[in-house]
């Protein structure tokens, strides 16, 4: 995936390392967006729960 991004950016005319930076960025991304959408969804199940009891 980096080096396609690294390849994409150097044809639009930015550095290598501007297209591996996005690619880096781009790859951490969707772990923390992972954990964030399973905290939320947690957290609304336990105060659905909650307000039950």
């Amino acid at each position: 995936m980096c080096k396609a991004s690294a390849e994409a950016a150097q044809k639009e005319g930015d550095t290598i390392a501007d297209g591996l930076n996005v690619g880096i960025l781009y790859l951490m991304a969707f772990p923390y967006l992972t954990l964030a959408v399973i905290a939320i969804l947690w957290y609304r199940h336990n105060k659905k729960r909650q307000a039950k009891d």
